[in-house]
């Protein structure tokens, strides 16, 4: 990579992180004003997580989450657009209007969805893992749960699969710091989350959310190392929300002094204050980007408020797949057993 590709790859993450505040930033604002129903959870703080992750593995490598998941899907390549209408509940939205904040997904970015049921996407990542290896794909799965999922039953299920299988999965634990209300503290007898990966046998370590560049480089070299020999990796990535769980929750559990603190850690400001000393970022720069996201965030409200509603016939529509009358069962041959990488 030379200087001028690296410097557009830099400048990229911290146009991404940007985009993503200014995004959640404008729908905090519509759904203050009522024309957002429903939950909301909000990413900021988060966004060095999402983008350096995604800068770190390959465009065919599928991303699957939870109900957070707006950065993922923006870092993944999903439009502000299509994002926004979703969660305005608008046929233009990106499940149709008939998902939500908690349910974006995009199969042509391989941006597996938001799942709203605490830790019910986790077997699934592990299925996308099993699917990438019993092909004979060098697909890396990244699945990005909260530290409030780790006590949850099908975690410990999906965990234990994956490293008595080998699977192809890095798990991010995006540690930031409370389950809703609750501090990690409290609801885990481990004293370190990155040490539950030994119970799995995997590979395990932990990495600096807060910092995009620590990020990215992280989930380059274990995804590299998953493509020569593929096994899954935990990983807990800490990392801090600057807002509440959720629209509906005031964070009255942690101090006003608590969150300034971490303020001074954010990934967007630390990130434009190197880049700029650096002579990579000029202030100019900065405030013409900044300023571009803005009015994209601006322009995807308008779009989303003249998209139209979805039919009313169409809100049972996707709930089952269409019934295929030529369906016929594979039949298991002994030649496709042998091909079989998991001897099982």
């Amino acid at each position: 990579m030379d200087k001028s590709q690296k410097k557009r790859s830099e400048l990229k993450l911290l146009y991404d992180m940007l985009a993503i505040r200014r995004f959640e930033e404008k729908a905090q604002q519509q759904y203050q004003m009522q024309k957002i129903g429903g939950f909301l959870h909000l990413y900021i703080g988060q966004e060095a997580v999402a983008v350096g992750s995604v800068a770190g593995c390959r465009p065919e490598d599928y991303l699957i989450t939870a109900y957070r998941d707006h950065g993922h899907a923006l870092a993944r390549g999903m439009g502000m657009n299509e994002c926004m209408a979703e969660i305005f509940g608008k046929a233009t939205g990106c499940s149709k209007g008939l998902g939500g904040s908690m349910h974006y997904f995009d199969k042509k970015n391989n941006m597996m969805g938001g799942h709203a049921i605490v830790g019910g996407h986790i077997p699934l990542a592990a299925g996308l893992g099993f699917a990438s290896k019993y092909r004979g794909e060098d697909r890396v799965t990244l699945c990005y749960m909260g530290d409030g999922a780790i006590n949850i039953g099908s975690f410990h299920e999906a965990l234990n699969m994956a490293g008595l299988w080998k699977l192809p999965v890095i798990f991010v634990c995006e540690n930031n710091q409370f389950a809703m209300g609750t501090a990690a503290g409290r609801s885990n007898p481990l004293k370190e989350i990155v040490d539950r990966g030994a119970g799995y046998a995997m590979p395990s370590l932990v990495m600096d959310g807060m910092d995009v560049r620590a990020v990215r480089d992280t989930i380059g070299d274990v995804c590299a190392k998953i493509r020569k020999s593929p096994e899954p990796y935990w990983i807990e990535c800490r990392t801090y929300r600057y807002r509440g769980h959720s629209m509906s929750d005031p964070a009255t559990y942690r101090t006003k002094e608590e969150l300034e603190k971490h303020k001074k850690d954010d990934p967007i400001t630390n990130f434009s204050t190197t880049l700029l000393k650096e002579g990579v970022l000029t202030e100019e720069e900065y405030k013409k980007m900044d300023a571009e996201v803005k009015a994209l965030a601006a322009e995807s409200v308008a779009f989303a408020e003249s998209s139209p509603e979805p039919p009313l016939e169409d809100l049972h529509k996707y709930t089952l797949p269409p019934l295929n009358p030529d369906y016929q069962p594979v039949a298991t041959t002994p030649e496709i057993a042998k091909q079989n990488p998991f001897n099982c």
